[in-house]
């Protein structure tokens, strides 16, 4: 093993060791809830509710009737209802309006690479494309809000 290597793999070593203590050393937050918001979430009668139209959950099935997203207690951890989940985020990509950041796009990309394999260009095509349209329809919509609290100036 050349010297190099060495240096290399122990510069790694102790930046991931740093950063594991980094971690380890850092302030619990407080929920951003009051104490009685946690105890009506922690409260066994508390109906759940879907994620994406927050309609009640008063069955026990795995969809929800009112959008269809997969919203089962454990559909993250069986086999083929979890391909139900992952494809919903994935059209969410697509077709929905999501933050952009760094971490987003990443998970994304790393996301449909593994998913998708060689179609993953195809799938990063649309993911920019819905990018390019949520851009677009902030600054249609910003300047729609500038223009209607700047009437225009009579002479």
């Amino acid at each position: 093993m050349k010297i190099e290597a060495l240096v290399t793999t122990g510069i790694a070593a102790l930046a991931l060791c740093r950063i594991v203590r980094w971690v380890m050393e850092g302030k619990l937050t407080p929920d951003p809830w009051g104490p009685e918001i946690e105890e009506k979430i922690q409260d066994p009668r508390t109906a759940p509710v879907c994620h994406r139209c927050f309609a009640l959950q008063e069955h026990d099935g795995w969809f929800c009737p009112e959008c269809g997203t997969a919203v089962g207690p454990y559909n993250n951890y069986l086999p083929f209802i979890n391909i139900f989940s992952e494809g919903e985020v994935m059209r969410a990509g697509v077709m929905d309006h999501i933050r952009r950041s760094p971490l987003v796009v990443v998970g994304y990309v790393v996301l449909s690479s593994s998913a998708y394999y060689v179609f993953a260009p195809v799938y990063w095509y649309f993911l920019f494309k819905n990018f390019r349209r949520i851009a677009q329809s902030t600054s249609d919509s910003t300047a729609n809000d500038k223009a209607e609290q700047d009437p225009p100036e009579e002479t």
